[in-house]
């Protein structure tokens, strides 16, 4: 088409075979779309396309992607709410004519499959490196490992214990993501079932919906604050709007790598030499549970070993 849609908060750029959307970066627009930026989204991951009265006299312009599209929205899960959608372009209600051809003109390029799942991600995933300061920690993302830092202040002693965490793309079965508008917020990683053991074990472990490609199903423990596979955020603390986007990256990069049936999972972070001063905060802390009873005098020792063997 070669047209320009602008609405509120963001501008639809057609093309021949897909629709660039801009999102803006002003205050009140919503924090996920200033993450995203701009998508690229191809006529073949959409599965519908409408128009409906908006609210305060406007009109929405709203593209459905194909289940199994979209990273983003795969990783999202239907949690978002219509105000943080980034298939929903608001217009003012005085360009409802205008609209209506767009919609039609997007009907008339849907794919012939378009009421069928897709088989493959068709919507390119945010690109890395990604990072956010999540409650507990610090996630990062650089396309072949996901690490998790923790926070002295934030993480449990179930975290502390089990240490700084990295795992290859290719032990990632999957990713939950939960919005704290539900409940709690967290991210966590689905490991394969070779890793299952190794993630706190002493936790009562629960299995997520469904089977994986190859057979079996990811196991994790209950609570996301115990699992040193996953980090918490929430409305008061965390950038919410940038964990999205880390999900669906490691979703999209997860999916696109064959998994290595090797029973590792987490292994601790340590090769690069840390900040002495950051060492000698981390042990302080390690005492602090350890006087709290928290840790035993077993852990104390091992862990503190570990710390020093890191300066």
């Amino acid at each position: 088409m070669g047209d320009v849609l602008a609405g509120i908060h963001a501008t639809w750029e057609f093309d021949t075979d897909s629709v660039l959307i801009r999102f803006e970066r002003g205050i009140r627009t919503p924090k996920l779309f200033q993450s995203l930026r701009e998508r690229r989204i191809p006529y073949a991951a959409l599965s519908a396309v409408g128009l409906t009265p908006g609210k305060r006299g406007t009109v929405v312009l709203h593209a459905s992607p194909r289940p199994g599209a979209d990273p983003l929205m795969e990783a999202a899960a239907g949690q978002l709410k219509d105000g943080s959608d980034p298939y929903r372009l608001v217009l003012p209600a005085d360009r409802e004519i205008l609209a209506e051809y767009y919609r039609d003109e997007l009907r008339a390029r849907l794919d012939p499959d378009s009421g069928q799942p897709a088989d493959r991600f068709l919507v390119a995933a945010p690109e890395g490196p990604l990072r956010f300061k999540a409650y507990d920690g610090r996630a990062s993302f650089d396309g072949e490992r996901v690490s998790f830092r923790w926070s002295w202040t934030g993480a449990s002693s179930a975290k502390w214990r089990a240490g700084d965490q990295s795992f290859p793309v290719e032990r990632v079965a999957g990713v939950e993501w939960r919005s704290p508008e539900a409940f709690e917020g967290y991210l966590r990683l689905l490991t394969h079932p070779s890793d299952a053991s190794a993630a706190a074990p002493a936790q009562p472990c629960v299995t997520s919906p469904g089977e994986l490609p190859g057979g079996g199903v990811p196991v994790r423990p209950a609570q996301a604050d115990q699992d040193p596979a996953a980090v918490l955020f929430g409305l008061g603390y965390g950038p919410v709007h940038e964990s999205l986007p880390f999900a669906a990256a490691v979703l999209e990069s997860a999916r696109r790598r064959p998994s290595v049936p090797v029973p590792t999972s987490l292994v601790p972070v340590g090769a690069a030499r840390r900040d002495p001063a950051d060492i000698a905060e981390r042990i302080r802390h390690l005492g602090e549970l350890h006087q709290a009873g928290l840790v035993t005098d077993v852990e104390f020792s091992a862990k503190k070993a570990e710390l020093l063997a890191e300066l």
